[in-house]
C-alpha cells in the first residue's frame, strides 16, 4: 500500500514538473511573440533592410482603386474584392489572387465535367451549367466569403486600435512633439494594422506629400468614419487653429462613445445577422457537400428541363436574396 502510495505521488510530482515547465515554455512563447507582434509589418521590412521606395509600394499594392469606368454592379463587386484583398493583408497581389481563382474555378469546372463524363452523362447544357455553378461556389464564392471575414476580422481590430492611437497622438502633442513626430511615435508603438498604416502615411509625407492628404488616402483605403472624422479635425484645425490635442482627445471620446453603441447595435441585431451569414453560406455549402457526396444525385436528372430552368431561377433568386440580406444587416451607427 504504501509503494502504491509512493507511486502515485512520484506520478503525481512528474506531471506537476512536466505541467508547469510546459507552461513556463509556452508564457515565455507568448512573450516573445507578443513582443515581436508589437514591431509591424512595416517596422520588420525596414529592420531587414527594404528601401524605402520599395517598401511604399509594397505596402500599398493592394490599396482598392476607382474604377468609375465600370457599370455600377461589376465596379461594385470589383472595388469590394479589392477591399477585401488589402484589408486581409494575404501576400498575393489582388491580380494574382483574381487570377489563382479564376484557374481554381477552371480546375473545378474540369473536374466536373470529367465526373459528370464518369457516371455516364453526356456533355450537354446541363452538365456545362452544373460545372460553371460547382466552378462559382468553388473557385468564387467560398474564397471571396473566407476573404470578406479575414478582412472584417481586421477591420475591427483597426476600430478597436484607432482611439488608442489618438491617445497615444494627444499625449505627444501634450509633451511637446509636432504633429509629423507624433504620427512617426505611433508608427514605433503600434501594432499592426494601425501601425503599418500610419507608417505608410509617415513615409508618404517624408517624400513629399501633403499631411492631409495622406491621412485623407488612409481613410479611403479602410473606408472607416473614424478616420475620415480624424482628417477632418486635422483639416479644420491646421486652417483655423485651436488646440489640436483638445480636439482629438473629445473626438476619441466621441468614437469610443460610438463604438460602444454600435456594440450594443451589433449584439441586438446578432440573430439578424447570424441569419444572414447562415441563408448565405448554407445553400453554397449545401449544393457542394451534396455533389461531392453523391454526384449521381444531380446527374440523374441534368437533362431534364425543369432543372435547368429552375437551378437558374434558383440561382437568380439565390443572388437577389443575398443582396437583399446584406441591405438589411447592414445597420449603419
Amino acid at each position: 500500500m504504501t509503494s502504491i502510495a509512493i507511486r502515485v505521488l512520484f506520478l503525481v510530482a512528474v506531471f506537476l514538473a512536466v505541467f508547469l515547465t510546459a507552461q513556463f515554455f509556452a508564457r515565455a512563447a507568448a512573450q516573445k511573440r507578443s513582443y515581436s507582434s508589437a514591431v509591424n509589418r512595416r517596422m520588420s521590412m525596414i529592420q531587414s533592410g527594404a528601401d524605402r521606395d520599395k517598401l511604399v509600394e509594397q505596402l500599398l499594392k493592394n490599396s482598392p482603386k476607382k474604377h468609375s469606368h465600370l457599370p455600377p454592379i461589376i465596379r461594385g463587386l470589383v472595388e469590394s474584392f479589392q477591399r477585401a484583398v488589402f484589408a486581409s493583408a494575404v501576400p498575393y497581389s489582388t491580380n494574382t489572387l483574381a487570377m489563382m481563382m479564376l484557374v481554381g474555378g477552371l480546375a473545378v469546372f474540369a473536374m466536373t465535367i470529367l465526373i459528370a463524363a464518369g457516371f455516364g452523362a453526356a456533355i450537354s447544357f446541363g452538365v456545362i451549367w452544373l460545372g460553371i455553378l460547382m466552378a462559382v461556389a468553388l473557385g468564387f464564392v467560398i474564397p471571396f466569403l473566407i476573404l470578406q471575414r479575414i478582412a472584417a476580422s481586421r477591420r475591427k481590430k483597426v476600430e478597436k486600435q484607432f482611439p488608442v492611437a489618438l491617445d497615444i497622438f494627444v499625449r505627444a502633442l501634450r509633451s511637446g512633439h509636432p504633429v509629423a513626430s507624433a504620427i512617426e511615435l505611433l508608427t514605433k508603438e503600434m501594432e499592426d494594422p494601425i501601425g503599418t498604416e500610419f507608417g505608410i502615411v509617415a513615409d508618404e509625407v517624408t517624400y513629399g506629400s501633403d499631411l492631409v492628404g495622406a491621412l485623407h488616402a488612409m481613410a479611403e483605403r479602410w473606408d472607416l468614419e473614424d478616420m475620415r472624422m480624424f482628417v477632418v479635425s486635422l483639416a479644420v484645425q491646421s486652417e483655423t487653429g485651436g488646440n489640436l490635442a483638445e480636439i482629438l482627445e473629445n473626438l476619441a471620446d466621441v468614437i469610443r462613445a460610438r463604438a460602444s453603441m454600435f456594440m450594443k447595435v451589433r449584439a441586438l441585431s446578432s440573430e439578424g445577422r447570424m441569419t444572414g451569414w447562415m441563408l448565405t453560406v448554407l445553400p453554397v455549402f449545401a449544393f457542394v457537400t451534396v455533389f461531392l457526396g453523391n454526384p449521381e444525385f444531380y446527374l440523374s436528372v441534368i437533362e431534364d428541363p425543369i432543372f435547368i430552368f429552375g437551378s437558374i431561377t434558383l440561382t437568380v433568386l439565390y443572388i437577389i436574396g443575398v443582396m437583399m440580406i446584406r441591405k438589411m444587416v447592414d445597420i449603419k451607427v
